[in-house]
C-alpha cells in the first residue's frame, strides 16, 4: 500500500516538473533594441545640429588681414571636422555597446550547470 501512495505522489509531480522545464526553456523576455527612444543619435549634442559658421571676411585687403582670415577659417573647419569625427565615434561606440548587450542577454543560460 505504501508503494501505491508513493506512485500517486510521483505521478502528481511529473506534470509540475515538466512545466518547470518548459518555462526554463521558453521563458526568455523579448529583446528591444534600436527601435526604442534612446537611440544612439540622442547622444549627439543638439548644438551640433547647427552648422559651423565661417570666419568673417577681412574688412580691408591687406595681407595680414587675409592671413588672419585664413587662420580663423581653418579653425572653423577644424571645429566642423571634429564634430563629424566625434559624432561618428559616438554612434559607433553606442552601436557596439548595444550589440554587446544583445549578445549578453541572448546567451543561453545553463540549467543546473549541465543543460
Amino acid at each position: 500500500m505504501r508503494s501505491g501512495q508513493r506512485l500517486a505522489r510521483m505521478s502528481r509531480l511529473i506534470p509540475l516538473s515538466m512545466m518547470l522545464a518548459v518555462a526554463a526553456c521558453a521563458g526568455a523576455p523579448p529583446i528591444v533594441t534600436a527601435s526604442n527612444a534612446s537611440g544612439c543619435s540622442a547622444l549627439i549634442p543638439d548644438s551640433w545640429r547647427q552648422p559651423v559658421e565661417g570666419a568673417e571676411l577681412p574688412a580691408d585687403s591687406t595681407a595680414g588681414s587675409w592671413i588672419a582670415f585664413g587662420d580663423a577659417q581653418t579653425g572653423k573647419l577644424e571645429v566642423a571636422n571634429g564634430r563629424t569625427a566625434d559624432s561618428i565615434a559616438i554612434v559607433e561606440k553606442c552601436e557596439a555597446r548595444d550589440r554587446a548587450a544583445v549578445v549578453e542577454v541572448t546567451k543561453r543560460k545553463r540549467v543546473l550547470g549541465i543543460f
